[in-house]
């Protein structure tokens, strides 16, 4: 279902050409596949399924019920809660608003951003910063490689003077890789038993590659060690580290062993200052920190509730533009007709003072003749609600003193 960088310019393209749509921006990841609309016409649910069923190569009854279809004010609280981080297989994980904000520029970029769809995304994305910066719902790790990684922070403080050593070439040495660059880790090695994996791992991050065999011969220079291979025997015994740390002059080293079976021997933790912990201890500490996440989710939720009606209300404004503009120009069309007579009594010589009297007297008139004549209607219905509604349209209180 997903839709690919390179495919989704014409596929916005395409969606656009669909019966009634007016915008559209894609949202897709390896987690969801999202379709934002805006439709000029009555919402036709079944119609944008039906294109996306033809673009995908699918059957319509065999997709739709896999489906879920939110309109208004239900789909920018989504929207919301996506940008947030609300709506991830991890809570509050920040990659989906970089992903979004992707979408958008694609869309921007593809001519299939309107006025709408570029407020709502807009709105969205200051509500996920607002959602960061006010609870504390990113603020604790809750990935295996990220909670190895701020553990290393917490105890060495800033990273740019340490050097990381990344066993194994996964997916989660390469999360973890990504993790240690992005807090300035000085220096990094990754190791797996074949050097051109381990390159490919490394080169991204400016990293060194070396050989499982080489491992030896680099413990002395690692003041981190994160281990994740699939190696039925550990890698890193207890008398490697002892003839490293007698070279590192007792310096600590950290080590972080993900791998089950252990790729460092247990006996290891056993060492005065060699740090070891396994996949378990990290299992502790993003427990913790999931617990911590839900409670912040439930203020970013009260977030999200308030700011969708405060976006709905200007949606809903909206409504008012085409009447505003027609009384607008009805009034700017009586101002210069009365403004035209006006001068034509000064270019025939009459007085400037009645002249003025006369331009005041005749637009307040004329102004206020159709508001006039719709109160006495709605007052000679007995419909005190619409007197109501049209003092407060009018601005006219109780105490205002009025003239007949």
């Amino acid at each position: 279902m997903v839709f690919s960088m390179e495919t989704l310019p014409a596929s916005l393209r395409e969606l656009k050409e669909q019966l009634g749509v007016s915008e559209a921006v894609v949202i897709s990841t390896c987690n969801r596949t999202e379709l934002y609309v805006s439709l000029a016409n009555t919402p036709d649910q079944d119609a944008l399924i039906r294109w996306f069923c033809q673009h995908k190569g699918i059957r319509f009854e065999k997709l739709k019920p896999h489906l879920f279809c939110y309109q208004g004010g239900e789909a920018l609280r989504h929207l919301l809660r996506v940008c947030a981080g609300l709506d991830s297989m991890i809570l509050g994980e920040p990659q989906i608003l970089g992903q979004a904000k992707l979408a958008y520029n694609c869309a921007v970029s593809g001519g299939t951003l309107g006025h709408l769809l570029d407020r709502a995304f807009q709105h969205a994305f200051a509500v996920a910063k607002q959602v960061r910066t006010q609870t504390a719902i990113g603020a604790n790790p809750v990935s295996v490689a990220f909670a190895a990684v701020s553990l290393a922070r917490q105890i060495f403080g800033e990273l740019n003077r340490s050097t990381a050593l990344l066993i194994g070439a996964g997916e989660t040495i390469e999360l973890t890789a990504r993790h240690l660059r992005q807090q300035g880790v000085g220096h990094m090695l990754v190791a797996n038993r074949t050097l051109e994996r381990a390159q490919s791992v490394a080169a991204p991050h400016d990293a060194e590659a070396i050989t499982l065999s080489e491992i030896p011969g680099h413990l002395h220079r690692s003041d981190i060690i994160i281990a994740s291979t699939a190696s039925p025997l550990p890698i890193i015994g207890k008398g490697s580290v002892e003839r490293a740390l007698k070279q590192r002059k007792h310096r600590p080293i950290f080590m972080v062993d993900m791998a089950v079976p252990r790729d460092i021997e247990a006996e290891v933790g056993k060492l005065n200052d060699a740090y070891l912990y396994t996949v378990d201890d990290l299992r502790e500490v993003i427990e913790d920190n999931l617990r911590s996440r839900q409670a912040a989710a439930e203020q970013a939720e009260e977030i999200v509730a308030e700011q969708v009606e405060q976006f709905m209300g200007w949606v809903r404004s909206l409504e008012a533009v085409p009447p505003i503009k027609q009384l607008r120009s009805r009034a700017e069309r009586q101002r210069d007709e009365l403004l035209a007579r006006a001068q034509r009594r000064l270019e025939a010589g009459d007085d400037a003072v009645e002249v003025l009297q006369y331009l005041a007297h005749t637009l307040t008139n004329t102004l206020l003749h159709a508001p006039t004549k719709g109160l006495r209607e709605i007052a000679a219905t007995g419909d005190d609600n619409g007197i109501k509604a049209a003092k407060r349209l009018l601005d006219i209180s109780d105490e205002d003193e009025l003239t007949p």
